[in-house]
């Protein structure tokens, strides 16, 4: 005798995921995201004014160039507007006459990341000794002569912080005489240290 088997009878294994094991999946996605997400936020905050001070320094080092390639006195222009948020424009002034043109190398800070004073960074007065530098001044206008030397000859301070958060510390370029530009960071408390 035959035997029949009904096709609907057998229950055969499927490949797929259950719905229980989906919600586990994303719920474990989910734990590791909320613990990662404030660390990368962190991180990628850091990295926005690490990046603006090198940015910083390369115009400085573009305007030094720029006086000794065209053997003239080159001024590197930097203009605060109060605004919210503040908005600084740092230009090479190549052909000297303190307005910004279109061909001239350009810097435009606009977001939370902005040059600030020495008294909204926490240890500021610090830096001078870590830096093994006798004072530290700031400027609006660095002029460069024709060698590259800074004219006046003094050594110049720029603090660049992140208004959003200051947790991420403060970022400092110091503009030495001979027209040489390193890159100072300092955590939260204002622990400095050299950076480039």
């Amino acid at each position: 005798m035959r035997q029949m088997t009904f096709l609907g009878s057998k229950r055969t294994p499927s490949n797929g995921f259950s719905l229980i094991e989906v919600v586990v999946a994303l719920a474990v996605i989910l734990l590791l995201s909320a613990i990662a997400l404030p660390a990368f936020l962190n991180a990628y905050r850091m990295y926005q004014l690490t990046d603006a001070a090198t940015q910083f320094a390369g115009i400085l080092k573009f305007t030094r160039f720029e006086a000794i390639r065209l053997n003239k006195t080159v001024k590197c222009q930097i203009q605060q507007v109060a605004s919210v948020p503040p908005v600084t424009n740092i230009w090479a002034d190549s052909d000297v006459d303190g307005i910004e043109d279109p061909n001239e190398k350009q810097l435009l800070f606009s977001g939370t990341v902005n040059l600030v004073p020495a008294a909204a960074v926490p240890g500021a007065a610090g830096l001078a000794a870590a830096a093994g530098v006798p004072a530290l001044a700031t400027i609006g206008v660095v002029p460069f002569d024709q060698r590259g030397a800074v004219n006046p000859a003094q050594v110049y301070v720029f603090y660049l912080s992140n208004q959003g958060d200051p947790s991420v510390g403060a970022r400092a370029v110091i503009l030495l005489p001979s027209g040489s530009v390193q890159i100072w960071k300092a955590d939260s408390l204002g622990n400095w240290q050299s950076i480039s």
